[in-house]
Order: C-alpha cells, then sequence, then structure tokens
C-alpha cells in the first residue's frame, strides 16, 4: 500500500501526532480542538468541541467533567467519533473506538497543570446542569476557592477519557476535490492495523 509523504509511517498514532505538530505553527486557536461525538440513552447523536489534550502510545486522551452529557453518555455507551480539522494545513483526522476513564496520576498530573482558577472552575461547576445566573456561579467559585485554597486536589468527579481506536482516518485536501484519504481499520485493538486507500 503506497501510502508516502505527508501519510507516510507504519503507526498511525506518530503520524497523528506529526500532523498535529505542524497545526500548532499554522492554526490560530486551539490546533488540539476536536468535535467529540457521543450518543444519548435514545440513540440520538450529541457533538461538541473538546481540547485534545495526549495522543498517546494507544488512544487520544481529553478531560472533562465525568457527569456532564458527555461524560454520562460514555459511561452508559463507552464509544466515541472524534475529528480534527485544520482549515490552514487543509487536513483533517477521523478517529472511531472504544472509551475507558483516564484516571490515577496521569489525570492528577494534567489537572495539577491547569491554572488555578481552571481547577477551582472544575470544582464549581456543575457541567450541563440548568444554572440559575452566573452571579451564582461566581459565587460558588468564591466559596470553593474559599474551601479548597491555592493547590485544590483532582475531584473525584473529574479526569480524562481515552479513545481506543478501532479506525483512524487521515484526510488532505486535494485539486479539483480529488482529496486524499487512508483509513487504518482493525476489528480488536489487539489485531493489527490494515490500511487502505479510500476514494475522495
Amino acid at each position: 500500500m503506497e501510502h508516502d509523504g505527508i501519510f507516510a509511517g507504519d503507526d498511525p498514532f506518530n503520524i497523528a501526532r506529526s500532523w498535529l505538530a505542524e497545526a500548532e505553527k499554522t492554526e490560530l486557536n486551539d490546533p488540539n480542538a476536536v468535535a467529540l461525538s457521543t450518543v444519548d440513552a435514545d440513540g440520538l447523536p450529541n457533538v461538541r468541541m473538546v481540547l485534545l489534550k495526549e495522543i498517546s502510545a494507544d488512544g487520544f486522551i481529553f478531560y472533562t467533567n465525568y457527569n456532564s452529557a458527555k461524560g454520562r453518555e460514555l459511561a452508559a455507551n463507552p464509544k466515541a467519533a472524534m475529528v480534527l480539522h485544520w482549515k490552514s494545513l487543509r487536513r483533517q483526522i477521523r478517529i472511531r473506538g472504544d472509551v475507558t476513564q483516564e484516571e490515577g496520576a496521569r489525570a492528577d498530573e494534567y489537572y495539577a497543570s491547569r491554572s488555578l482558577k481552571s481547577r477551582l472552575g472544575a470544582w464549581a461547576s456543575e457541567q450541563s446542569q440548568p444554572l440559575d445566573s452566573r452571579a451564582s456561579l461566581m459565587a460558588k467559585v468564591a466559596k470553593i476557592t474559599a474551601l479548597k485554597g491555592p493547590n485544590p486536589a483532582r475531584p473525584p468527579f473529574w479526569g480524562g477519557f481515552r479513545i481506543a481506536p478501532l479506525e483512524i482516518e487521515f484526510w488532505a485536501d486535494g485539486a479539483f476535490r480529488l482529496h486524499d484519504r487512508f483509513v487504518w481499520r482493525r476489528k480488536d485493538l489487539g489485531e493489527n492495523w490494515r490500511i487502505q486507500r479510500l476514494n475522495p
């Protein structure tokens, strides 16, 4: 299978990291922004933007409140899809796979790296739940600040999710809409990847 140039390599995670590193040089805002899709209890799809925080050796990791809509949907149906799209590079990566929580030291380390206000905000926000007013949210932040101090621990309801992909598609814009597309697929996480070129 010919997949050279920007598609070259035998590890799709390395290719994804390389594309993200390029995007970090050209995208003005949030080159790690991804559209994350989940499904609710009625089977209705739900999509929103989140920030991808790591491409590990076996997955794509983001962090959120586990009680948020996406957190509850992933707990009930631990499968998801995401897409990274970079207009400046005219490229995108699509990912579909199984989801697990990212807990423990890795989540603690990322939480500790966030700004103090973001860490306190994670404690204060009941993400996706109805809110009376912004003033009531800010009052709760002030209360949490006094209670938790300058070095709050990671909330038990806040952490990461890892998408372990069964499918990764790399797409690059082509002249006359004849785009280049390569998809890496496997039926199970332990299997080797199968690579196919797709029609535009």
